[in-house]
Order: structure tokens, then C-alpha cells, then sequence
């Protein structure tokens, strides 16, 4: 493990993204939301993800120069066409037309097509909050998921975040896979040589497994649940949701012929529609109450919640976003820890750029 402090990676980052083509405006943008991931502690979604959006790239399926627009709008929805860009880059655009429209009119709903990873979704959330608003956002993602009674992989793991802005205590913050775990914690544990919790993946013949490289064997992950008896359809029903409301709204490609993340893996065939998928959402507070009256209400819910009796009075309850919020404080100050296997493969990216890690 190496600790590199939040600076040390953003000027590498930028520096990468920059040498993709990128123009500078893009490349700051797409190296903050890459970044937040890994200060608040979604090691997953960060900088382990930059050498496969360089890959991407250099197999033509990333343009680092889209041209990201507006196909269709009302004065509250509309649709983008990402141009084939970084879903770091596209996403933050799509987020500040739903927050602009939520300006205008109260809320803002925004799906796009033709994307790419966004990264982590609470980002794009979270970005409605300075505005007095609640934030969504979701994607669907390359299709690893097999639905309840499924041996076939139909469904990504298609994440939903909403940001809810409080007054003196800090937003609610949810921002979580439909699946039992997202593909990037298997990723960590595939680099520790780690088993995989059960539960969390099945084999090709739906048989539960513990191998966190099933996936490379024609494995699935399994819906939020697991399994029938645990829910598992209510987690395959959020996953089919976000889906829908990402690309089949908008005109992506949907469930198994989602283009998949990794650059060696072929485009599927007959694909429906362009690209990933991706939602956004932006509701105004005060066009449903005084938004001081809201926040000061979301104060007393934070902490009553936060003093919930606990099982374990080592073990407090927690509001969503508290973890991610403790981690990025401690991040800042103290560095971001990396994983040697990533820190070999962010110098491999470097060195193919002539850049320094």
C-alpha cells in the first residue's frame, strides 16, 4: 500500500486525461469526479478505473473530444447525446441541465445516451445540493448481473444515488449498486487474492460461489438479496428500474447489450441503442415547501436516526454518507491510500504518456 495525497494524484490524473486529447476544461472536470471516489473512500470507482478508460480510448470507443448536446427537452426533461465521451465528463454536463431546469421550473429530469462510466453516481448527486435541491442520479453498466433464477448475465450493476441537503447536519448521502456488491469491490479482492463473501456471486450454472475471479468463468453477481429467499428480486426489480430509466429512456443500449467496461471485451451485437445510459434528477426544495422548514425538519430526522438505540454501543448508527464523508475528511489530511497493484498500473498509464506517477 502507498499514500499519495490528493494533489500528487489529481496532477496525474489531469496530466492523463490531457494527454488523451482532452481539452483542459474536460480534463479537470473528468480528474475531480475520478477523484472523489477515491477521498471518500470508493477505492473501486477511482483511479483503479483510469487505465481502463485509457484503454477505451485508445480502442475508439472513448471520444475525448465529444460533442456532447441536447437531442430532445420540454422546459422540466431532456435527452442527451454524450457524443461518445467520458461518463466523467458527460454526466456532470446532463446534471447541471436537470439543475438549470429545476431553476426554471421546480424539477429537472435528464436521461442521456451514447456515454461511457461515469464514475461514482453520488458526485453527480451531490451536486444539487449547493442549490437547495435534491439530487438522483443512476447508469446502467456492462452486464454482469444475473437476474433472480437466471444463469445468463442480463443486468450491470446499476447504481442509484440521491443527495438530500440538511441545515446544520451534514446531506444524506445513499449511494449504492442494486447488487449485493458493485463489480469494483470483487476487483479489490481479485488484487488481494481474497475469496469473495457468499453470496455475492454465482458460477455459470447458478451454483453459489465464494472465487471473486468467477466472473473471468462465465460467473455472475447477484442482485441486492442474493437470493430468492433474501430478496433478491426486489434487487433485481431496482437494477431493471435504473435500466430503464437510463438507456431505454433515452435511447442507450439496455440490459445485456450494454457495452461492457473492459476495452478487450467485444462490443455486443445487434445492439439497441448508443452507448450507456445514464438518469439524472434535480427537485427544488421550495417547490414543495420552505426550504429552511425542509432542511430543519431533515436536522431532527438526521439525529434522531443518528441516536436509534444501537445493538452494539460500540457501533452507532449511521446516516448514509457518513462513511464516505469521514473518509474524505481523514483522505485530505492524511493522503489516499493505493493498492500496490494499482499503484503498478497507474505507472504503466504513466509511462505510455511520458508522464510521472
Amino acid at each position: 500500500m502507498t499514500v499519495f495525497s490528493y494533489q500528487a494524484l489529481y496532477n496525474f490524473t489531469e496530466s492523463v486525461f490531457l494527454a488523451m486529447g482532452c481539452s483542459a476544461a474536460d480534463a479537470t472536470t473528468a480528474t475531480k469526479v475520478l477523484i472523489a471516489a477515491d477521498l471518500r473512500g470508493i477505492d473501486s470507482h477511482g483511479v483503479a478505473r483510469l487505465s481502463g478508460y485509457v484503454r477505451l480510448w485508445e480502442a475508439g470507443r472513448i471520444n475525448a473530444t465529444p460533442n456532447i448536446h441536447v437531442v430532445h427537452e420540454t422546459p422540466s426533461t431532456a435527452v442527451v447525446d454524450g457524443g461518445a465521451g467520458l461518463g466523467l465528463v458527460v454526466a456532470p454536463y446532463a446534471m447541471q441541465i436537470a439543475i438549470d431546469k429545476a431553476k426554471q421550473v421546480g424539477t429537472g429530469w435528464v436521461s442521456v445516451k451514447n456515454s461511457n462510466h461515469f464514475g461514482i453516481a453520488g458526485y453527480h448527486a451531490m451536486m444539487a445540493l449547493e442549490h437547495d435541491m435534491i439530487g438522483m442520479a443512476m447508469t446502467n453498466a456492462s452486464a454482469l448481473v444475473a437476474p433472480t433464477f437466471s444463469s445468463e448475465k442480463m443486468l450491470g450493476t446499476n447504481p442509484i444515488a440521491v443527495a438530500i441537503p440538511a441545515g446544520n447536519e451534514p446531506p444524506f448521502v445513499a449511494d449504492m449498486a442494486t447488487t449485493t456488491a458493485a463489480n469494483g469491490k470483487l476487483e479489490i479482492l481479485q488484487r488481494k487474492n481474497a475469496d469473495a463473501p457468499l453470496g455475492w456471486v454465482q458460477d455459470a450454472k447458478g451454483n453459489d460461489v465464494t472465487d471473486a475471479n468467477i466472473l473471468k468463468k462465465g460467473g455472475a453477481l447477484l442482485p441486492l438479496g442474493s437470493d430468492r429467499e433474501h430478496g433478491s428480486h426486489k434487487g433485481y426489480a431496482l437494477g431493471s428500474i435504473v435500466d430503464i430509466f437510463s438507456a431505454v429512456l433515452s435511447g442507450g443500449s439496455y440490459g445485456p447489450w450494454a457495452p461492457p467496461f473492459p476495452a478487450y471485451i467485444p462490443l455486443p451485437q445487434n445492439m439497441p441503442g448508443e452507448g450507456l445510459g445514464h438518469f439524472f434528477g434535480a427537485m427544488r426544495i421550495d417547490a414543495f415547501r420552505p426550504a429552511q422548514d425542509f432542511k430543519s425538519n431533515m436536522d431532527h430526522w438526521i439525529q434522531r436516526f443518528r441516536n436509534a438505540t444501537p445493538i452494539n454501543p460500540a457501533q452507532k448508527v449511521l446516516i448514509p454518507g457518513d462513511p464516505e464523508r469521514e473518509a474524505h475528511t481523514a483522505r485530505m489530511q492524511t493522503g489516499i491510500p493505493i493498492v500496490e497493484p494499482v499503484v503498478l498500473d497507474l505507472k504503466e498509464v504513466g509511462a505510455r504518456f511520458g508522464i510521472q506517477l
